[in-house]
């Protein structure tokens, strides 16, 4: 890989989850300069975030930055709002912890701090296979965000071009701990858990604990989750 690739600049989007985790080994490992990205956005519990902050030390962005959002004032998803439950059980259609446009604002925060620093290439663990439904997971959207950031910021009307990389849009969960394990993520230090307590210790029990746990599994690899009642 040439210098000038490792001279590049990548902004992670990293939630502390499994996902991003693997993101943000997957861009290190291709030579970016990382600088991770988290949002405090009134979601249900702050261990993720303390999560995030430590794999990105861990995987050795060069800077972690946090920005704080008011999602939960307009509500609509059991990760925003305390007076709906985060189910237990699997269902139909987009499930209720769908938070409205998160990964749009996320993307358009990524996007102002990417023009500031001059980083081209933005980075987001959306996953089309194994996930819960998400439209913002998708593809199409994607797509359709990579043309609207090339129209909508000041260096993309200049000549230079944003790109979106989702290397795990296609992956199955176990696909994406086989990258991770293959790349050195510590995934003892992840949460993914939509009800965590405030130790990051996982219910077991929501969507997105299935989903990890068996990918674990399918992976073949000792699932590390720190589970309530555990220790």
């Amino acid at each position: 890989m040439s210098l000038v690739a490792k001279q590049r600049r990548a902004i992670i989007l990293v939630s502390g989850g499994l996902d991003s985790a693997t993101c943000l080994a997957i861009a290190k490992s291709q030579g970016y300069d990382c600088y991770a990205l988290s949002f405090d956005y009134g979601q249900r519990h702050r261990a993720e975030l303390v999560a995030a902050e430590v794999v990105s030390a861990s995987l050795g962005a060069k800077a972690h930055k946090v920005i704080k959002l008011g999602l939960a004032d307009i509500g609509g998803s059991a990760l925003t709002d305390l007076a709906i439950d985060v189910p237990t059980a699997p269902s139909e259609g987009v499930p209720v912890t769908y938070v409205p446009a998160r990964n749009t604002v996320f993307l358009y925060l990524a996007l102002g701090w990417a023009e500031v620093m001059e980083a081209y290439d933005i980075f987001i663990g959306v996953n089309a296979v194994d996930y819960s439904g998400y439209p913002d997971c998708r593809p199409e959207f994607i797509q359709a965000f990579e043309a609207v950031a090339n129209l909508a910021t000041k260096a993309g009307v200049e000549g230079r071009r944003f790109s979106i990389h989702t290397p795990l849009i296609h992956w199955s969960k176990a696909d994406i701990v086989q990258r991770g394990i293959a790349l050195g993520v510590d995934y003892s230090q992840t949460v993914s858990c939509y009800s965590a307590d405030d130790d990051g210790h996982a219910c077991g029990e929501c969507d997105s604990c299935r989903l990890r746990a068996a990918g674990f599994v399918t992976a073949g690899v000792p699932d590390p989750t720190h589970y309530v009642g555990q220790d």
